[in-house]
């Protein structure tokens, strides 16, 4: 079996052949998701199935650092490159608007995350896997009490310390792209295996890990001096020093055990597929915070 890394459509035998025809039939009927796909991966020149399918091989090679080290090299190629992606740039130094920007979209984000979570929980039987979960629920959602406020309870209050009460905040739908992407994370993991739900939702912490660098990123998420240096509010401080506190072993984990039950070649080709899908609508959902940034520039 091999799905489709831009809409997840299933293909039986002969999966990379087909999937390529797939793809060149798609692109020529102009979807977008379709020639995004390929323009990021294949190439701009337009190519028939027999080019695609030649192009896919390293796409989908797992090379010396197995699945992980190939999850982490395509993540850091996509956001931390020579042309990092638009929001890791606007938040090195990040202004007031791009701060908001991040608070109003990333409570949807959040939600779905738990929801992404509790799916995954309920659909495995291993317990490594819920305890890992668990521990998500909590630390994003629930909270340790008053001392440990959830993620989620600390994104509310960095919009808080920025003037934007949190009644406001939850009562502002989210943008056209945070919906499509929640969407799209909500249907993965509703109607994937629980093992690619995984890799498409944590995979996303790798955002926060700083040590990234030794994967080719040419940046961190932020500058790590605006922890330290007095230039944020206190609130976004603490917000943004617990993913990249957590971040690096937290991933990590969740990268180990996505390996572990990532071993037949079949099933490993769909969950990479899954996972560019899920980077995709990552990507968009970026921008998304950065379009919901223009609400509070003026």
């Amino acid at each position: 079996m091999t799905k489709c890394p831009a809409c997840l459509e299933r293909f039986g035998p002969d999966g990379q052949r087909a999937l390529a025809e797939h793809l060149a039939t798609r692109a020529g009927a102009s979807d977008s998701d379709h020639v995004r796909w390929l323009n990021q991966n294949v190439g701009r020149r337009r190519t028939d199935a027999a080019g695609i399918l030649r192009a896919l091989v390293p796409v989908f090679s797992v090379g010396p650092g197995g699945l992980a080290g190939w999850i982490r090299g395509r993540f850091v190629s996509k956001f931390f490159g020579a042309v990092p992606h638009p929001f890791v740039a606007a938040l090195q130094r990040p202004a007031r608007p791009v701060l908001l920007g991040y608070v109003v979209e990333h409570q949807h984000f959040l939600r779905q995350w738990v929801r992404s979570c509790a799916h995954i929980t309920a659909a495995t039987d291993d317990p490594d896997v819920i305890r890992y979960e668990l521990d998500n629920l909590v630390t994003e959602f629930g909270g340790s009490g008053p001392d440990r406020p959830s993620h989620y309870e600390l994104l509310l209050r960095m919009g808080e310390g920025l003037g934007l009460p949190r009644d406001r905040v939850l009562a502002t739908p989210p943008l056209p792209a945070t919906r499509r992407a929640i969407d799209g994370w909500e249907a993965i993991a509703r109607n994937e295996p629980w093992v690619e739900t995984m890799a498409a939702m944590h995979s996303l912490e790798l955002i926060a890990h700083r040590d990234l660098v030794r994967d080719g990123a040419t940046l961190h998420y932020f500058d790590p001096a605006i922890l330290d240096d007095g230039t944020l509010a206190s609130a976004a401080r603490a917000f943004l020093r617990e993913g990249y506190d957590a971040d690096v072993g937290h991933s990590e984990e969740a990268l180990a055990l996505i390996a572990r039950h990532a071993t037949d070649a079949a099933a490993r080709e769909d969950l990479q597929s899954t996972f560019l899908r899920s980077i995709d609508l990552f990507d968009d959902y970026l921008i998304a915070r950065l379009q919901r940034a223009n609400d509070y520039a003026a």
